[in-house]
């Protein structure tokens, strides 16, 4: 499905019947790496996921994004499909977008389920000032080299501090901005019902994250997903779903 969304064209797919289920798919995912957990999500539930702007089948953002706008926008898809929602399900990147969204009011939900949620950026100030520093000799040291050769290099070059920038290119500027706001602040102004979920071999989104959401987020449920890494939707499918739906019964 299309819908223009902020003049943004915008690809979503909505599958089954039921109470509404929104999800917001992590950093250069899309709603196609969540098909199968949608599926069966969707003998129960009305499952909508958007490609958020830059990612999938929707149009990258003609400015430079955070997570602020990331979240007004899921406002405006909200309103212009004129779907309300009864559960977010948010993961990685989509999770911080999630937190910050309820948190400012742009949108609400009656409960929150967060997968491995990114957003904790206090804790690798060292890993944020090192992707500034390897973004600028990056492009210092491979200026003069082949196109080709300068893209290999600099994906090594922030491959070492842990950086996916370069799985979308062109939003690099809004990776950036995205990577360095923490939604912790956000998350102890939610009071809502939300499950928390983190992969116990996720180092992406470490189970530390988790224990913070859930110290920050009252009475919320935190769950350790055994072998299981950052995608933990995918890795312990079967698990996750039986823990999304008993929470949202």
């Amino acid at each position: 499905m299309q819908v223009v969304v902020d003049n943004l064209l915008t690809e979503y797919s909505r599958v089954g019947k039921g109470k509404t289920v929104l999800v917001l798919h992590g950093w250069a995912d899309s709603s196609k790496g969540w098909r199968g957990v949608q599926e069966k999500l969707a003998e129960k539930f009305d499952v909508v996921i958007p490609d958020l702007p830059g990612f999938g089948g929707t149009e990258a953002p003609k400015e430079d994004w955070g997570l602020d706008d990331y979240a007004k926008f899921v406002n405006a898809f909200l309103k212009k499909t004129k779907i309300k929602t009864y559960a977010i399900i948010a993961h990685s990147n989509g999770g911080a977008i999630a937190i910050r969204g309820l948190a400012n009011k742009d949108f609400i939900t009656d409960k929150l389920i967060l997968l491995d949620s990114a957003g904790i950026r206090n804790q690798y100030k060292g890993r944020t000032k090192a992707l500034r520093i390897v973004t600028k000799t990056g492009k210092v040291m491979t200026k003069p080299l082949p196109a080709s050769v300068k893209k290999r290099l600099r994906r090594k070059l922030y491959k070492s501090v842990g950086s996916d920038m370069l799985v979308a290119e062109h939003l690099q500027e809004t990776f950036k901005r995205v990577v360095t706001d923490d939604v912790q602040g956000d998350a102890a102004k939610l009071h809502l019902p939300t499950l928390i979920m983190y992969g116990q071999d996720d180092l992406d989104a470490p189970i530390s994250y988790g224990r913070s959401f859930h110290n920050l987020i009252a009475g919320s449920k935190f769950d350790i997903v055994p072998d299981a890494g950052h995608f933990v939707h995918l890795d312990k499918t079967d698990y996750v779903l039986d823990e999304i739906e008993g929470f949202l019964k």
